[in-house]
């Protein structure tokens, strides 16, 4: 597996090796062991599969905050997605800043968000299928959404037209608006 380190401390693109035969292929896309050698030590315990029927579907910028924090996985297991993280951690000399990854099924790439990452993304084909991995349970309570277009952030989504939303997200408030409940513990 190739571990790809963003500018985004914690962030991580990775890239699993594909062993092909007549038969198409087989990949391996996480293996515990394997990755807390590399220094990514997860315990998954739940797994996402959404599936996006247009070209434009934007879902994001989501978090979840503490006690129910999550890290995710994610993958494009059809389709192509624009997959985007952005630090949310207080006092991070990144605070603000994004980056974004196509991830589709033809590239195999993955992205792991950590906590106190916002994630986010946007579908390049219609019918895509996007499965990621979570470190904590989905808790209604601990949910919560930032403006996929906040100025203050500049994400370039790459949108020829107006996303498609969730109600939830057409009506996200900005960062400059949000008391992250993250906080940045570390040298970067």
């Amino acid at each position: 597996m190739q571990i790809e380190q963003t500018a985004l401390a914690g962030v991580v693109i990775l890239t699993p090796q594909r062993f092909g035969d007549d038969r198409g292929w087989f990949s391996e896309t996480w293996n515990a062991a394997r990755m807390a050698a590399a220094g990514l030590d997860f315990a998954f315990v739940q797994d996402n599969h959404s599936m996006s029927g247009a070209a434009g579907t934007l879902r994001g910028l989501h978090y979840q905050r503490p006690p129910h924090a999550q890290d995710k996985l994610v993958r494009c297991t059809r389709g192509a997605i624009f997959d985007v993280a952005v630090d949310i951690r207080r006092g991070s000399p990144t605070y603000g800043h994004w980056i974004g990854v196509d991830l589709t099924a033809a590239n195999g790439k993955q992205l792991l968000v950590p906590k106190g990452f916002l994630h986010g993304f946007v579908t390049r084909a219609p019918d895509t299928e996007v499965q990621y991995k979570c470190t904590d349970l989905y808790a209604p309570d601990s949910d919560g959404a930032i403006r996929w277009d906040d100025p203050a952030i500049g994400i370039d989504w790459g949108l020829s037209a107006a996303p498609i939303l969730s109600a939830k997200d057409a009506i996200a408030p900005l960062l400059a608006d949000f008391d992250s409940p993250f906080v940045w513990e570390g040298a970067e």
